[in-house]
């Protein structure tokens, strides 16, 4: 078992020069090994949650990382710039705490995350100032200054009351009488200017179209103008005949399946036909399964290759319900991790193996409940396999919900698959959801 040491007792904040609220936090830490050596020069996966009110409380926001510890085992990332799960960091109303931050590792890199720690966050240099700024009482003095060395130090407030007095009639301020003088002189300039325009009547006469008998436009008739903007109104035109024609067959059945054309195809022994895909029907000994492939009763989310070359895996329920694991507690022995048909064989009375053990979906009755290492198969590959459905048809996990497993932990509890990517054991006479699944 590794573990992680934090260096620092609070998060530090990236602060900028211009004094504004940080949009990252910066978070270092040491990590050891059981042995207490310093895990050096290795990738480390980190699962960053800010939780709200309490560390049991809910995550208002949730980021992963992947750092690298340096010669010293220690690694440095910044929350706020790691891959976003949910929630929007920028957002979060700092003032409605308390906060508290949970980092969860995996030591090999991976998202496997086996160490766990949770630390609240107190106050940071930005709250402080808020909290200084809150304190300021009383008023500030503030007078106008004086300009002695401006242009404009000498406008006195006369200057400015006779601004408005700029145009109508001299009020004293300024000199306007030499306009009165210029106004002859203006007038005897308009009848000179008059004066030199010459008479132009005579240039006045009547004016005729000419005629252009010799122009190609010369044959335009009215009838012609009229049809100018609809020139095919004149016309008749009817579709040729295209008897020598490749397309001279085509039928109004042909272009009926013209965007279907496998629907008129009749499907052979072993074969399906959906849409224009043409594929194998599935079974044991089908090579055609793939992620996502509705088939068999559900969900294809996991295929591998047998010493054969045949493919087997995987295959979900669509439909989920809720149960206990057990309604007492009692010893099972079902404890393999990788063996969901093994364990469920076991759990005698159990409702969650119950419902399993009564579904017929597809015709099949040889669902389970899944391990959790086959529940952790089926949250790594839920990605993958809904991207190969139509979307939005089929949520292969709830996004909030705890999974059984058929995996026994001790006497009182057994463990569960959590939505966000990890596993714990919890009371068996919890009710959890249930999913089952199938092998082919």
């Amino acid at each position: 078992m590794k573990r992680i040491i934090t260096i620092c007792a609070a998060i530090l904040m990236t602060a900028s020069v211009f004094a504004q609220s940080p949009e990252k936090m910066s978070y270092q830490a040491v990590v050891r090994d059981n042995a207490n050596n310093l895990v050096t020069s290795n990738s480390i996966g980190i699962r960053i949650q800010i939780l709200q009110g309490s560390e049991f409380g809910g995550a208002v926001y949730v980021e992963t990382h992947t750092s690298t510890t340096n010669a010293n085992g220690l690694m440095s990332l910044e929350i706020g710039n790691g891959t976003v799960v949910s929630g929007n960091f920028i957002t979060i109303d700092w003032t409605d705490g308390p906060y508290f931050i949970k980092t969860e590792t995996d030591p090999t890199g991976g998202t496997n995350y086996s160490i766990s720690s949770t630390s609240q966050l107190l106050s940071v240099p930005y709250a402080l100032h808020a909290k200084k700024a809150d304190s300021v009482s009383g008023g500030i003095t503030e007078t106008d200054p004086v300009y002695t060395g401006s242009q404009a130090s000498n406008i006195t407030a006369i200057d400015i009351a006779n601004l408005s007095n700029l145009s109508g009639m001299n009020t004293g301020d300024q000199d306007i009488s030499g306009i009165s003088n210029n106004q002859q002189a203006i007038q005897d300039t308009a009848s000179q200017i008059r004066s030199d325009i010459p008479d132009v009547s005579g240039f006045i006469s009547n004016e005729t179209d000419p005629l252009f008998s010799s122009s190609v436009a010369s044959g335009i008739t009215g009838t012609d103008t009229t049809y100018w903007n609809n020139k095919l109104d004149s016309y008749t035109e009817t579709d040729p005949i295209f008897g020598t024609s490749v397309a001279s067959g085509i039928t109004g059945t042909d272009t009926t399946y013209w965007n279907n054309k496998q629907d008129q195809l009749v499907a052979g022994t072993n074969i399906a036909i959906v849409g224009n895909t043409i594929s194998a029907a599935g079974g044991s000994s089908s090579n055609d399964f793939y992620l996502g492939q509705d088939t068999l009763g559900g969900i294809v989310f996991y295929i591998y290759l047998d010493q054969n070359g045949d493919q087997h895996g995987l295959i979900v329920n669509k439909n989920e319900s809720t149960a206990q694991w057990q309604s007492s507690f009692t010893t099972t022995n079902a404890t393999r991790s990788w063996d969901g048909v093994y364990n469920t064989i076991l759990m005698t009375g159990s409702p969650a193996a119950t419902y399993v053990n009564g579904l017929t979906d597809g015709g099949f009755t040889d669902w389970y409940l899944p391990s959790i290492d086959e529940l952790s198969i089926l949250w790594h590959n839920r990605f993958h396999a809904n991207k190969a459905l139509n979307a939005g048809s089929f949520a292969l996990l709830s996004n909030t919900a705890r999974y059984w497993s058929s995996t026994e932990y001790n006497a009182s509890d057994a463990f569960y698959f959590l939505s966000y990517g990890y596993s714990n054991n919890g009371n068996k006479t919890s009710t959890y959801s249930v999913r089952a699944v199938r092998a082919f």
